[in-house]
């Protein structure tokens, strides 16, 4: 049969509406798009406005500041962990100064790593922090150490000019510099610098971070600090400085070598009228004063020049470690310089040099001048300390020539010859040895006395033999030579060499009668409160010449002078001694001479020992000798030699000094001629 399908069973079984609803729902029928919708695929980009670029910027902006910050954070944290602990942070004490006053207490020179001495914040002007303040860190008094507004002004400035024309460290971040890091350029020491500059700014106050850099910032020439910049360029205390050099000073710290008033007197001017205009800008002074303080291009900046006692000052430090061992504390060093003859003498061999060192071939001088007691009033050491500081009075080894002659004689005295015996004067061999006189020429049969003064080589040699090299040697050494001497007859000649200095000190005993002295030139160091350190106690090795031979050699070195190689020697009408002295082929001239108040030795010369032309101990060195002799006695009552007349001592055996040799016999013989003929056979 047939059967008829409902539409319900044609789907697969009986149901309800809710099955009819189905089947409708599984018919495919296009769908009407709907108003104002696209499909996903063909969906477009917002519009690009000016709000969601700022937008974006601002947030991208935030995301870099938030890194960047993080990265400065870490970058700032592993530089600050390479430093020590912030407790254990201290500004470190500044090297000790050694001050060397003169007598009077003029200063001499100032000795130490710094070159100077620190001076208090209130001791100075108050336009000389002002300058420095003014053209270093304008806002140095309100910054917390680090100044963001002169780092971007600096900044500015360096683009816009295309190089580095300023920095924007502050004063405080160049204290923290010099304090506490190496002078090395890199993102690290910037970094640390900043920080230690916050340190410094939360721990001492603007004046004491102000005073602190200006008594260790560098100024050039060697000086560190604002005492010894004004010392070493004015010859004058910091305390003392006028606006004008307070400027010059302030404006050194950008460029110390090119702007040296010393050295670059123009730009130095330049320089301090740009600070003047700045300290004015900023009120410290007015534009009237700042033009009246300004330098005159035209006029050379007066400046200290290194003199003489740069000489003094360079022995007396190293002295030091012998006197009070190592210096930790800035000290006070008193000399027994005599700041005027001191002057006197650096005046007159620079000037002789300078005046017949070119035509004679001769380049450089010394001078030493002491009381007999063994104190120093002036060393020069050179004709320019600024070009050589090499000491010549006082280092320097040279042969002193016939100017060594006393200690032979004296030997001879003390052997019990007498300035009446009788020498001869003649060519001899010893040995290989033939010593020649000056001029060539030979008199025969002289008195010791008139050996001495015309200065006989032949006399000297057979002297020495006779006596024996070795006893020359044990007289020059008790009388103050230090230097090693060879026992050998030419040492009766000055072939040995000495120092000026104590050359010079050898002869002070026949100033002074007769006692040995040290070569001094400290009387008492001490601390810069008063502390005394160290004193000195006349002290010496007491008598080594007998009061006969000081009166016999006294006869013997006044009558070299009244008419002998140094009769040109003339101090007034004091009565004076001394021994001339010239080496082979004239390399080196000296004369030492002396009354009964000061004893004073001069040399001449060159430092590569060429020979010079026509110069003798009796000449220039003598002429210098009587022009600084003559300054220095001026307002001395006159007094006599120590000795007096020897023939007094006539009748009397002869005695051996403290220290001295033994005369060789009782008897004083009145001729050596027979005795010498028979020693060299003639």
């Amino acid at each position: 049969m047939d059967l008829k399908l409902s539409p319900e069973d044609r789907v697969g079984g009986t149901g309800g509406k809710k099955k009819g609803r189905t089947t409708k729902t599984t018919r495919t029928r296009a769908k009407k798009p709907v108003k104002g919708r696209t499909s996903r695929s063909k969906r477009t980009k917002p519009k690009l406005t000016f709000g969601r670029v700022l937008g974006k910027l601002f947030y991208w902006g935030v995301v870099a500041a938030v890194w960047g910050g993080i990265a400065v954070t870490g970058i700032v944290i592993y530089y600050a962990m390479q430093l020590p602990a912030a407790d254990t942070w201290a500004v470190p004490e500044r090297p000790a100064n050694i001050r060397i006053v003169a007598a009077d207490g003029q200063l001499i020179s100032n000795r130490g790593k710094m070159g100077g001495e620190a001076v208090s914040f209130r001791e100075l002007p108050q336009y000389v922090p002002a300058a420095v303040i003014s053209i270093e860190d304008k806002r140095f008094m309100s910054h917390p150490g680090v100044d963001p507004i002169g780092i971007l002004a600096a900044l500015v400035d360096n683009i816009t000019e295309g190089r580095i024309a300023r920095g924007g460290s502050t004063l405080t971040q160049q204290l923290a510099k010099n304090l506490f890091l190496t002078p090395d350029q890199n993102i690290g020491r910037k970094i640390q610098e900043a920080l230690l500059s916050i340190w410094l700014e939360q721990n001492y106050s603007k004046d004491q971070i102000l005073e602190l850099y200006l008594n260790r910032v560098y100024f050039g020439a060697g000086a560190y600090g604002i005492e010894a910049a004004s010392q070493t360029y004015f010859a004058k205390s910091a305390r003392n400085l006028s606006l004008g050099e307070a400027a010059i000073l302030a404006g050194l710290l950008q460029a110390p070598s090119r702007l040296s008033p010393d050295r670059h007197p123009e730009a130095a001017a330049a320089r301090a009228r740009v600070v003047l205009n700045e300290m004015a800008d900023e009120g410290y002074i007015s534009e009237a004063e700042a033009a009246a303080a300004a330098i005159d291009p035209n006029k050379r900046i007066r400046t200290r020049v290194a003199g003489a006692e740069y000489y003094v000052a360079d022995w007396v430090e190293t002295l030091m470690d012998a006197y009070i061992g190592s210096v930790d504390e800035d000290v006070i060093v008193y000399t027994t310089i005599d700041w005027d003859l001191q002057k006197q003498g650096e005046f007159f061999v620079r000037e002789m040099v300078r005046e017949n060192g070119p035509d004679h071939n001769f380049s450089q001088g010394a001078l030493v001048a002491m009381e007999p007691d063994g104190a120093v009033r002036a060393i020069v050491g050179g004709t320019d300390y600024a070009k050589s500081q090499y000491n010549r009075a006082v280092t320097a080894r040279r042969q002193p020539g016939s100017s060594f002659k006393p200690f032979v004689y004296l030997s001879a005295l003390e052997h019990g010859l007498t300035p009446d015996s009788i020498v001869e004067d003649a060519p001899f061999e010893y040995k290989g040895w033939k010593p020649q006189n000056y001029s060539n020429k030979y008199v025969g049969r002289v008195t010791l006395r008139d050996a001495l003064a015309n200065s006989l080589n032949t006399v000297a040699g057979r002297l020495a033999i006779e006596m024996g090299p070795e006893s020359v040697v044990n007289t020059a050494m008790r009388l103050g030579i230090s230097s090693p001497l060879q026992a050998v007859p030419s040492i009766a000649l000055g072939s040995q060499e000495v120092s000026l200095l104590e050359l010079t000190a050898a002869f002070a005993p026949f100033a002074n009668g007769g006692n040995g002295v040290i070569a001094h030139v400290i009387t008492r160091i001490e601390t810069a409160d008063g502390q005394q350190l160290y004193q000195n106690i006349p002290a010496g090795p007491g008598r080594v010449i007998a009061p006969e031979n000081v009166a016999m050699m006294n006869d013997m070195l006044s009558y070299a002078v009244e008419v002998g190689t140094a009769k040109k020697a003339h101090v007034g009408n004091w009565p004076i001694a001394g021994k001339t002295g010239t080496t082979q082929d004239n390399r080196d001239a000296v004369f030492v001479g002396f009354s009964a108040r000061m004893v004073t030795g001069v040399w001449l010369g060159n430092d590569d020992d060429s020979p010079m032309k026509g110069v003798g101990g009796g000449g220039f060195p003598v002429a210098i000798w009587s022009e600084f002799m003559e300054k220095a006695h001026q307002g001395l009552a006159v007094a006599a030699l120590p000795g007096g007349d020897y023939t007094r001592f006539a009748n009397a055996a002869p005695a051996a000094p403290d220290n001295a040799g033994t005369p060789s016999g009782t008897e004083k013989p009145r001729t050596l001629v027979d005795l010498f003929s028979g020693l060299f056979g003639n």
